[in-house]
């Protein structure tokens, strides 16, 4: 079993399964327990922690993600470093890699899905080079597709902040190898455009259903990167759109110079492709891929037809339009001299006069009156007698614009007219408005429907907050139109009472408005706590004076008539003696007043009970008005006859059993604080059993 299975790191994150293994570390699944969710954590591997280059670079990966918040990237909630492991905090995906999507689909997408999700992979890497990040191992295994359809790039693994770095093809590069640029290959410097190379690997095995290079080990695929030239996506699909086989071709360009400068450009005609499938760009495949001078090696992976290889097959495909167009030249000549030779046998035949009668000239043109008025009745008359023609107009409201924008089936005669993207609640893409709307009947010359597209709810950054007060955070976040979670409380030596040690989202993250920030709030060092002083029996100065040299809180005094204690004395006090406490508690107590004149008048001896008889009764004295755990103390006449402990989530009620007689009065303490009095008529006899 593996050894963190199970184990608490940092008191916090519960390890709860291996969910996957990379070149330098293990991902598990977790539980956060400060914020009750489910994370991913990623752990350097244990054969690695030894090294301190390996520890350096894991440490420079958590740093350079830490960096980075976009939607289409994998966010990163907390980073730890320490003697014993390194791991970093991430958002658990709920979703399939894309390669593992391609091989659901058969290996190969529709182009229009293509286009969706490499878009969302360059979205990724233009935030991340903005940032000086170069992911530098973009292939389908580290994007991870979710179950609404959009895309986020994970695993860093081997990313820097690009700083003029070189690379070797080292064995964990050799693991990416069909990906990889050719400069990567030679262990050259690389930049961003090394990602954009890769990305257009990613594309073009989209679109083709195959990966451009194929070899027998890895090290022949890397040489391929560097030498030879890709079959272009139409040669084995040509059904494919020749401005995407250019943007794809384009960012594999072998020379970095031929690529994209930025991911930002790839974006943008991407972008121009989507609105118009039959756009030319300025550059075409063959250009990019170096013209004429191509590498001996192509011959290797180009398939063989019939008739033999594949270099030469392609030449005689492209002579095939210069021979079709000199057939044509044949056959209008030879049509030519066939029409010359027809009419040279109609000269030779003797001339005929007129054989039809005048009448039959008369009924033809009777005849074309008669087809004049017919077309006329069906066509400039029909308008003003027949209804005219209407068509409802379909739903697409509610519909994700690129899955829908060529959907023939849903949208009939109508095509659709991108309008305004405006911030809304729905998910990004997604039709929230359109004109004509819904159902209604429209005429013939109305073809378009104008669509108000969603770019997702408004985003803002959060604030760092760490070590601020949280009440002044509190209302800045509500300022904002965040939502303020019930804040979590922890003891902590550095941070001042009262003020934040963390939260989440962290610092930068962009979020939803009415997203739900969680916080964690100091107490304070932690106290320690000793057993409360006994305080009854003491004077009221002699007690204030006690409390004081415990460092403890003044609390209520409550003066009390007593016939039992002398006055000026404590009779009871909370907390209760014994009771853990620590500074700064506040202790109340209950001074003696003496005895009650209106009970017992001074000039008059107690009265005595000629029937000396004593009765036992059981009163209920009623708890439901508190909650928690309470120190219930019960006193008859001055004197305590009962004293219990009471949880009054279990019990809302205690029984007190006393012995007397007459009609007495029951003194009700509740944690040391006089609670009532209740009335006990001994008169009516025992209600007790036995």
């Amino acid at each position: 079993m593996d050894q963190y299975i199970g184990k608490l790191l940092d008191n916090r994150y519960e390890i709860l399964e291996l969910v996957g293994t990379g070149g330098m570390a293990k991902v598990y699944k977790a539980r956060c327990h400060r914020l009750n969710r489910l994370v991913a954590i990623k752990i350097l591997r244990e054969d690695l922690s030894q090294d301190a280059e390996f520890r350096r670079r894991f440490h420079d990966e958590s740093q350079a993600v830490a960096m980075l918040s976009h939607p289409n990237i994998v966010a990163v909630y907390d980073v730890s470093r320490s003697s014993e492991v390194e791991y970093i905090v991430m958002e658990l995906i709920d979703g399939i890699t894309l390669k593992q999507y391609m091989q659901k689909k058969g290996n190969k997408l529709n182009w229009r899905e293509a286009l969706h999700f490499i878009t969302q992979i360059a979205k990724a890497l233009g935030h991340a080079h903005s940032r000086g990040i170069i992911h530098r191992d973009i292939k389908p295994h580290n994007v991870m597709v979710l179950r609404d359809g959009s895309v986020k790039v994970a695993d860093f693994g081997i990313a820097r902040v690009a700083s003029g770095g070189h690379s070797t093809l080292t064995q964990e590069a050799l693991g990416s190898v069909h990906y990889i640029s050719p400069e990567q290959a030679r262990g050259s410097h690389i930049d961003a455009r090394s990602d954009l190379y890769s990305a257009g690997v990613v594309l073009y095995e989209m679109i083709a259903g195959r990966l451009p290079f194929e070899g027998d080990t890895p090290v022949s695929v890397a040489i391929q990167h560097i030498n030879s030239i890709p079959l272009s996506p139409r040669e084995l699909d040509p059904s494919i759109p020749e401005a995407l086989e250019a943007i794809t071709m384009k960012a594999m360009a072998p020379n970095p110079d031929d690529r994209y400068p930025s991911a930002d450009d790839m974006l943008a005609d991407l972008e121009e492709f989507r609105k118009n499938p039959n756009i030319n760009f300025d550059y075409s495949a063959s250009e990019l891929q170096g013209g004429e001078e191509l590498d001996e090696d192509r011959t290797q992976i180009r398939p063989i037809h019939k008739g033999g290889g594949s270099r030469t097959g392609g030449e005689r495909r492209r002579e095939e339009p210069s021979q079709r167009r000199s057939g044509g030249r044949r056959y209008e000549e030879e049509r030519g001299q066939r029409r010359r030779y027809e009419e040279d046998e109609e000269d030779e035949l003797p001339r005929r006069g007129p054989v039809w009668p005048v009448f039959l000239a008369v009924a033809a043109v009777l005849l074309f009156v008669g087809m004049v008025v017919y077309f006329l009745w069906n066509t400039l008359f029909a308008g003003f007698l027949a209804p005219p023609v209407t068509y409802p107009v379909p739903k697409v409201v509610g519909e994700v614009y690129e899955q829908v924008k060529d959907d023939v089936d849903l949208l009939g005669r109508f095509t659709l007219v991108e309008g305004e993207t405006v911030a809304d609640d729905a998910l990004p893409g997604t039709i929230i408005k359109q004109e004509p709307a819904a159902d209604r009947q429209v005429g013939e010359t109305v073809t378009q429907i104008t669509v108000t597209i969603s770019a997702g709810p408004k985003v803002v950054a959060i604030p760092d907050l760490k070590n601020k007060n949280y009440r002044d955070a509190a209302e800045t976040l509500k300022g904002m139109g965040l939502r303020v979670a019930v804040p979590t409380y922890e003891n902590d030596d550095t941070i001042e009472q009262g003020f934040i040690i963390s939260y989440t989202p962290l610092e930068g993250v962009e979020v939803p408005l009415g997203t739900e920030v969680q916080t964690v709030v100091s107490l304070g060092p932690k106290a320690e706590t000793f057993p409360m002083p006994d305080l009854v029996g003491m004077s009221q100065e002699l007690a204030e004076s006690t409390i004081d040299t415990y460092k403890l809180g003044h609390g209520r005094v409550d003066p009390w008539f007593s016939d039992t204690v002398e006055k000026g004395l404590v009779i009871t006090q909370y907390p209760l003696k014994d009771t853990p406490v620590e500074e700064g508690t506040e202790v109340n107590i209950q001074v003696s007043k003496g005895p009650d004149p209106d009970k017992q008048p001074p000039d008059l001896p107690p009265a005595v009970d000629p029937d000396p008889g004593m009765v036992t009764r059981e009163e209920v004295i009623d708890l439901s008005s508190y909650n928690g755990t309470v120190d219930v103390r019960v006193l008859m006449d001055g004197v305590e006859v009962h004293r219990e402990t009471v949880d009054t989530n279990m019990d809302v009620s205690v029984r007190v059993r006393v012995t007397g007689t007459g009609v007495r009065t029951l003194s009700i303490y509740i944690n040391g604080t006089a609670s009532g009095t209740q009335e006990v008529d001994f008169t009516q006899g025992s209600n007790v059993d036995g």
